[in-house]
């Protein structure tokens, strides 16, 4: 049976999917202020609720990348539907005990979100033989710097909570739409490796059954690579944190200045993305090698200089440098595992990295300045230098096993 070929390309409709909940997050972090303002609670309180998210993702992500596999654009497709939902739910609550609530939805099915994304992101490199993710994962940081001024603009305007929300619930269900079709992501079918190279149908030879690593190998080499993805997401949520406050406690720079350390860190994240999502991939390691030393050494750079604009120039090497490599650690991932199961667990790893980062930071500032703090975190190149020396020496051990190694 034939198919009807889908409207958008399968990599259109998944960068769509990535921007729309990029658009969310980023209207919540503009949103923070008036969220709190009508919660009527402290800032220290507020703090503790908003840990709500991570709680609620970290399970999901466990739970939904098993069930996830082999059923990836519909599993994405009810994920992207839910998180909307939970969109809607976040928006018509206002105290405390209703905001932790339903921010623990939003993370448990952003959670699950992400966990399908890359999912179906390395289905897709996977079926197609072309690489995806630095593409999707480019979108993300893009919608987050463009729907955050939006939604200041937003607030100023009137606009209340509730119909700002709305608007990134329709789009992010909007986005997912196109999964509706069953070619829209590989659908039918799925990866039927043994119709031949060109997958030209049954006359291209026998169906030949994937065999993908056992499921204890794949969670010991996912976990491996989970927390070398985690050493970058440290980083880069301590930026996300912590940067405006670095530059203005710190190095006395104007409020409008030192709003722009996120927005720099990733619009550089996000050109040295697609700078590599136009190359030939380059190999992980070289990609592991140059988030050691330029992505630790920025962040040092960032936290160290002693004026404002050297910060800034930091903060950018430093996203230069991390960028590409989370999106290639998930893509390595998929290339290696044809079940998909080792993303799944990649990305349910490095997310306790959002956990961990602002615990982190905020207990090294106990003992020692900020500054000092967040040049501590290049001390994730250590790791990473591990890693590429051992990708290096010992080839093997850069995939995981599977049942015919034994």
């Amino acid at each position: 049976m034939t198919f009807p070929q889908p409207l958008l390309s399968p990599g259109s409709v998944l960068v769509a999917v990535s921007g729309a909940w990029g658009v969310f997050w980023g209207t919540w972090s503009a949103l923070l202020p008036a969220v709190l303002q009508r919660a009527g609670t402290s800032p220290a309180e507020f703090g503790l609720v908003l840990t709500a998210v991570p709680l609620g993702a970290m399970p999901a992500m466990a739970v939904v990348g098993r069930l996830a596999v082999g059923r990836e654009p519909r599993a994405l497709l009810l994920t992207a539907f839910s998180l909307a939902a939970g969109i809607v739910l976040l928006g018509g609550v206002s105290g405390p005990a209703g905001l932790g609530a339903a921010l623990l939805v939003v993370g448990a099915m952003s959670g699950a979100l992400d966990v399908c994304l890359n999912s179906a992101t390395a289905r897709v490199e996977r079926t197609t033989g072309r690489p995806l993710f630095q593409a999707v994962h480019a979108a993300f940081p893009v919608a987050v710097i463009a729907a955050a001024p939006l939604t200041g603009l937003a607030r100023q305007a009137g606009v209340g909570i509730p119909s700002v929300l709305l608007v990134c619930a329709v789009l992010q269900a909007a986005s997912a739409l196109p999964l509706l079709r069953p070619a829209a992501v590989g659908g039918r079918g799925e990866e039927r490796e043994g119709r031949g190279k060109g997958g030209a149908g049954p006359a291209a030879g026998p169906v030949r059954r994937v065999v993908g690593p056992a499921w204890r190998s794949a969670w010991v080499w996912g976990s491996v690579l989970g927390a070398l993805g985690g050493c970058v997401l440290v980083v880069e949520n301590a930026v996300e944190q912590w940067s405006v406050l670095l530059l203005e406690e710190h190095r006395d720079a104007p409020a409008v200045l030192a709003s722009a350390a996120p927005a720099v860190y990733m619009g550089a994240l996000t050109v040295s993305r697609l700078v590599v999502q136009r190359m030939a991939p380059p190999p992980t390691r070289d990609l592991v090698l140059l988030g050691a030393v330029g992505g630790c050494g920025g962040i040092a750079w960032a936290a160290l200089a002693p004026a404002a604009w050297l910060s800034l120039t930091g903060f950018a090497v430093c996203g230069l440098a991390l960028g590409p490599l989370m999106p290639a650690l998930l893509g390595h991932a998929g290339r290696t595992d044809p079940s998909g199961y080792t993303v799944s667990v990649v990305s349910a790893v490095s997310y306790v990295a959002f956990l961990v980062s602002p615990l982190l930071v905020g207990s090294l500032t106990r003992w020692v300045s900020l500054p000092v703090a967040l040049a501590c975190l290049s001390s994730a190149a250590v790791p990473l230098l591990a890693a590429a020396a051992a990708a290096r020496w010992r080839p093997a051990w850069a995939r995981p096993r599977t049942p015919a190694d034994r």
